[in-house]
């Protein structure tokens, strides 16, 4: 049984700054062929790097339901992009018959607790990510690296 698995834990550099969140445990498991590992915001098209983004008026339930944005930093609306890539996060832990995913938390698109709030001065909420949500809806367990 797969699991999809944030790509930055597999020591890709995708982040929005092209860096890293390499996890040795996670990274192993991609290693082994256990976990495929996916960035749902390059699948949505954004380039590495790009401009950090939040998102703006609630969490991933609400970006999905057209109730919120994903907003990067200098104010562009990059909500489609996130749209798109958490369903082609969704298609491929279909694909593979994922039933769980590892994500990295506090990421508009992935995070499983915690996102940050929209303001772009580090304050945190509770809150899905944009893919995380999706993934959720679809019966796709979510877990973070810090659970």
């Amino acid at each position: 049984m797969h699991k999809i698995v944030s790509a930055c834990f597999a020591g890709v550099q995708c982040r929005y700054d092209a860096k890293h969140n390499q996890v040795t445990k996670i990274q192993r498991l991609v290693q082994e062929g256990k976990a495929i590992p996916v960035c749902p915001e390059q699948m949505g098209g954004l380039t590495t790097p790009r401009n950090p983004a939040e998102i703006v008026g609630g969490d991933g339930k609400d970006v999905l339901a057209g109730n919120a944005q994903v907003i990067d930093n200098q104010g562009n609306d990059v909500t489609k992009a996130f749209i798109r890539g958490a369903y082609e996060a969704l298609a491929m832990a279909q694909r593979v018959g994922a039933k769980e995913a590892i994500l990295k938390e506090r990421s508009p698109s992935c995070g499983s607790c915690m996102i940050y709030d929209g303001s772009f001065t580090g304050n945190k909420r509770e809150g899905l990510g944009v893919t995380a949500a999706l993934l959720e809806q679809h019966g796709i367990h979510v877990s973070s690296e810090e659970t």
